[in-house]
C-alpha cells in the first residue's frame, strides 16, 4: 500500500488530495494545525517544532507539502507588513523544507520515495507583478529550495518536484477561480504516480506539463 503524508488537509486542495488518495487505496496521513479528525497537529510557523511533531511517523512513500498561506493584507513593496511577510516565508518556504527533513528517515524506508511541493503560478519570474508580493516571493523561494533539495537527494534516488495547481476554487483562490480542487488533486496525484528521477527538480502544471520557473 502506498503511504502518503499530506500537510494541510483540513480544507481546499489538501482536503481534496486526502480524499482522492484514499479513493486510490493509499494509506493517508494528514496534518492540520489543531490535529482534528485524527490528523497530526502541526504548526508550520514553528519550524523548530516540526521535527518533534513528525518524529516516529514511520515509512512514507509520498510527501506532499500542500499547506500554505496567502500572507498579510498589506504586502505591497511600498506598504509591507514585515511581520506578516516573515510568517509567510516561515509557512510557505521554510516549513516545507523542515517537513521534508523530518520525514526523510521515513522516505528512506520506501522503495519508491517521492516529494512534491505545491507552489504557485504567482512564483513565475518571467513577468513583473507587485500585488501579493510576500506570497509571490515565498513561492519563488520554495521553488529554489526544492530545486536544491532535489539536487541533494538525487544520489539517494528520491525525486523532488514542484506543482503549480493553477487558480483553484478554495478559501484562498475564491469562488471565481478556474479550477476545481478535486480535478487539481487528481492531477497532482497523477504526477506523483509517474514521478521519477528524470523529473527531479522540475516544476509542473497540475495537468502534467512541465512549466517555466
Amino acid at each position: 500500500m502506498v503511504r502518503v503524508l499530506i500537510t494541510g488537509v483540513n480544507r481546499g486542495i489538501g482536503r481534496a488530495l486526502a480524499g482522492e488518495a484514499a479513493e486510490r487505496g493509499f494509506d493517508v496521513t494528514g496534518t492540520t494545525r489543531s490535529g482534528q479528525d485524527g490528523t497530526i497537529a502541526l504548526e508550520l510557523s514553528d519550524v523548530t517544532g516540526i521535527k518533534t511533531a513528525l518524529d516516529g511517523i514511520g515509512p512514507v512513500d509520498i510527501l506532499i507539502n500542500n499547506a500554505g498561506v496567502i500572507g498579510p493584507d498589506r504586502q505591497s513593496p511600498l506598504d509591507m507588513d514585515f511581520e506578516g511577510f516573515a510568517e509567510t516565508l516561515h509557512i510557505n518556504t521554510l516549513a516545507p523544507l523542515a517537513v521534508a527533513q523530518a520525514v526523510l528517515p521515513g522516505l528512506r524506508q520506501s522503495n519508491a520515495p517521492k516529494i512534491l511541493t505545491i507552489s504557485s503560478q504567482m512564483a513565475f519570474m518571467g513577468y513583473r507583478k507587485a500585488d501579493r508580493i510576500a506570497y509571490r516571493a515565498s513561492k519563488a523561494a520554495v521553488n529554489k529550495v526544492m530545486q536544491g533539495l532535489a539536487t541533494m537527494l538525487e544520489p539517494d534516488g528520491i525525486p523532488v518536484a514542484l506543482v503549480d495547481p493553477g487558480w483553484v476554487r478554495t478559501d484562498m483562490g475564491g469562488a471565481g477561480a478556474d479550477e476545481s480542487p478535486d480535478v487539481v488533486a487528481r492531477g497532482i496525484l497523477d504526477i506523483a504516480d509517474r514521478l521519477s528521477l528524470a523529473d527531479t527538480g522540475k516544476f509542473f502544471c497540475f495537468t502534467g506539463e512541465e512549466r517555466a520557473f
